[in-house]
């Protein structure tokens, strides 16, 4: 089975992702954590956690027999801009770098839609050029990548349905469950590698719309 890395495990979609993982046949999810007392959580649904911050050097033993990273963390919107760039654009990049140092095998970022445009959402412009500096960097990394730039995230029940492309025309919202299969369907290697595209709830199963994107 493949050690797969969550980092922002301890977020609303970190934690769904690590749910799905946990029942799978191939794929064995690793939390990482801020902090020791986020460790209970992990231990009582019995899956493995690394302590490890964004805003540290190394994360050489995070990595450790690690083969894929998806990156799920955030500052929270409770934050300030100096706290964005150091988790979502830094701590993005940083880990980005010790991941090819590591060998990774694929590494599954989730974004935001109109991180190529951030001027167009002025309250979010600070965030989405955050995302932007950290897609760009792990495109240009060497590593194979998945960037997913979802619509407005909510916690409604998924319904495994959504519309894709890789600049969609429209805005949209998704729940996070199908945000979390669209970032676990993209750990198969053929899928949608080396591709950045923009999700939204629609009307399309989500595996024959990663197949169908692939094949674009």
């Amino acid at each position: 089975m493949e050690k797969i890395l969550i980092v922002g495990a301890t977020g609303s979609t970190g934690k769904r992702i690590i749910e799905i993982l946990n029942n799978s046949q191939s794929f064995e999810p690793v939390a990482m954590i801020r902090k020791e007392e986020q460790k209970s959580i992990f231990d009582d649904m019995e899956v493995q956690s690394v302590l490890a911050d964004l805003e540290q050097d190394d994360f050489s033993a995070a990595l450790k027999g690690i083969k894929k990273v998806i990156f799920t963390a955030g500052s929270g919107s409770k934050t300030g801009p100096d706290k964005t760039t150091e988790v979502d654009e830094k701590g993005a990049i940083k880990i980005i770098d010790a991941a090819k140092k590591a060998k990774v095998k694929k590494f599954i970022m989730l974004s935001a839609m109109d991180a190529d445009e951030p001027s167009k959402h002025k309250e979010l412009e600070h965030y989405l050029k955050a995302k932007a500096a950290a897609d760009e960097h792990l495109r240009n990394s060497g590593l194979t990548y998945t960037i997913i730039r979802p619509g407005r995230l909510t916690d409604d029940m998924g319904m495994g349905r959504v519309k894709l492309a890789t600049k969609l025309d429209e805005a949209g919202e998704i729940a996070r469950d199908d945000v979390a299969f669209l970032l676990i369907m993209s750990l198969a290697d053929p899928l949608v590698k080396n591709m950045t595209f923009e999700a939204i709830e629609g009307e399309e199963p989500i595996k024959s719309a990663m197949i169908e994107l692939s094949k674009s």
